[in-house]
């Protein structure tokens, strides 16, 4: 079960204290590249122009992931770096943070689709928030993944 509290934010990444940015990148860095043994370059230059979506138990970071907006007024906004901590699994974060962060983006470009590049074993868990897949599995980084697209609840008139 979720942490009967937890609290969120949203900060682009000039708004982050130091150390609140090294648990950020450190929990990503444990799980993308450390638990799933896969070298990449997690610092690809989009958090700078990201907002990050942080699920916080006082101090605690227990989720993030990394929101990008529309390039373009018809372009999709993308979720990525979706991210729970291994001490924290098992608590239904992942469908939290997901909520929350499907919940940003409408708030924030409600009349864009949402995008995300999810990893291929983790497409029934994103099609329960309504992404449908838009590509064959491909490889990236050697991890199976599938492009996946959320419709916006509104269309443009």
């Amino acid at each position: 079960m979720a942490p009967t509290t937890y609290t969120t934010d949203l900060k682009a990444l000039d708004e982050f204290a130091p150390r609140e940015l090294y648990d950020l990148l450190r929990t990503r860095v444990d799980v993308f590249v450390v638990e799933q043994n896969c070298p990449y370059p997690d610092l690809d230059g989009k958090d700078i122009d990201a907002l990050h979506l942080r699920l916080l138990d006082g101090g605690e970071l227990l989720a993030s992931a990394r929101l990008l907006k529309p390039h373009n007024a018809q372009d999709p906004s993308k979720i990525g770096r979706v991210v729970v901590s291994p001490a924290h699994r098992g608590k239904r974060l992942g469908d939290a943070l997901m909520s929350e962060a499907i919940a940003a983006c409408e708030r924030l470009f409600p009349a864009n689709p949402i995008a995300l590049s999810a990893q291929a074993h983790l497409r029934r868990f994103y099609e329960a928030f309504g992404f449908i897949g838009t590509s064959q599995e491909y490889l990236e980084d050697g991890i199976p993944h599938i492009d996946m697209i959320r419709q916006p609840l509104t269309q443009p008139a």
